[in-house]
């Protein structure tokens, strides 16, 4: 039988790697996306193509209705959740704190970390045996710029990457008895296109060769990461954050 995944902000890079990945090891699953319906149709179109079934619902994650529909609406199709990835973010234009205005920084808190919050607080209402769920496990993903900083490029984004590894430990512990896990990945540069959505479509250009490594990460390592974290095999990881960051 298989079971259920989902993801917010799933219709591309890195969620939408998780997605299809996660239909190859046995999930259904749930895209959430906010506007791009053309993206969450093809993502549900490679997880059917992956051998699973999969819904893409529409809705804001810093909108404490459309988090309650979305999971609703996981229920109503699959009957359940058994896996929740907290991935939906997004990131300003290059800049120091100094010069962001005020609604850059409440749109990068609102969909970063209130998004994250009620994305893992309505997990923390499904997921729970004693709730009425079947138990499973939750990854948040962070970023290695919530222990680099991101100065001059992305402060306000780091900081609430930063308080998702908070969140990642403290609900780990609320949750450690109730047979859900709750851990986090910390991805670094990434083939996604999150940098050209802040103004820097060259940054994996001239970043990449920079890295440890000497190039950038792809979503499918994230992924694998991810999947990971969900499954059996990492049945004793719980509150861990996983850099995968190609040792940046």
């Amino acid at each position: 039988m298989r079971k259920t995944l989902l993801i917010t902000g799933g219709s591309r890079g890195i969620g939408r790697a998780a997605a299809v990945m996660g239909a190859t090891q046995g999930y259904n699953v749930v895209i959430n996306y906010v506007g791009n319906e053309a993206a969450a149709s093809e993502a549900v179109t490679a997880v059917e193509a992956a051998g699973g079934e999969a819904i893409a619902v529409q809705g804001d994650v810093a909108v404490e209705a459309d988090v309650i529909a979305l999971f609703d609406a996981a229920q109503t199709k699959f009957g359940g959740i058994d896996a929740v990835v907290v991935n939906a973010g997004i990131v300003g234009e290059k800049a120091t704190l100094a010069d962001m205005p005020l609604e850059r920084l409440t749109r990068i808190l609102n969909i970063n970390t209130l998004g994250a919050l009620l994305t893992a607080r309505e997990a923390a209402r499904r997921l729970p045996p004693s709730r009425g769920g079947k138990g499973g496990a939750v990854v948040i993903v962070s970023s290695a710029a919530a222990r680099l900083g991101s100065p001059g490029e992305y402060v306000d984004y780091a900081s609430s990457k930063g308080a998702l590894d908070t969140l990642t430990i403290g609900l780990a512990k609320e949750l450690a008895l109730e047979s859900v896990r709750v851990n986090g990945v910390r991805p670094g540069i990434i083939e996604t296109d999150i940098h050209a959505s802040g103004g820097q479509p060259d940054r994996i250009a001239r970043l990449g060769p920079q890295m440890p490594m000497r190039r950038a990460g792809t979503p499918d390592e994230v992924a694998a990461a991810i999947l990971f974290l969900l499954s059996d095999a990492a049945s004793y990881a719980n509150g861990a954050i996983m850099d995968v960051s190609g040792a940046r």
